[in-house]
């Protein structure tokens, strides 16, 4: 059997071994609720986002829509058109609140969701425990 030149026998680097792999737990557990955090606050802001934009779309709107329907039929419109007036207020609403709705879904994108970072350092600390151990195998 070869010497150690460390002076350190194998249950020192088993003891060392598992006390960095739970460091490293730690860590990486602390990463994953700070990333959860933000998750969920991306949650509700685009819900927020979604949820503000029915809103104005639907309270405000209305009353708006209505004043704008009865300026157009009366003043721009030839013999009292009120329907054309009422679809050209429907389409422009419309427009509006599909730009509410879409930035709303895109913060709710599994892609905004994902937490990348702890994925990535958890790929990271397996192929480095994966080098510790065969690196620790091959010293004997």
């Amino acid at each position: 059997m070869a010497a150690r030149t460390d002076g350190r026998g194998l249950g020192a680097l088993v003891r060392e071994l598992a006390d960095g792999s739970a460091e490293m737990i730690r860590g990486e557990t602390k990463i994953a609720r700070v990333e959860i955090g933000e998750v969920v606050k991306g949650i509700a802001t685009g819900t927020g986002f979604i949820a503000m934009g029915g809103v104005l779309a639907l309270l405000g709107g209305l009353s708006l829509l209505a004043g704008v329907i009865l300026l157009i039929g009366d003043q721009w419109l030839p013999r009292d058109l009120y329907w054309v007036a009422a679809l050209i207020v429907v389409i422009a609403a419309g427009g509006i609140a599909l730009l509410f709705a879409r930035r709303g879904l895109s913060m709710l994108s599994p892609s905004a969701l994902a937490p990348d970072k702890t994925v990535e350092t958890l790929k990271e600390d397996k192929e480095w425990l994966k080098r510790r151990m065969t690196s620790g195998a091959t010293s004997n």
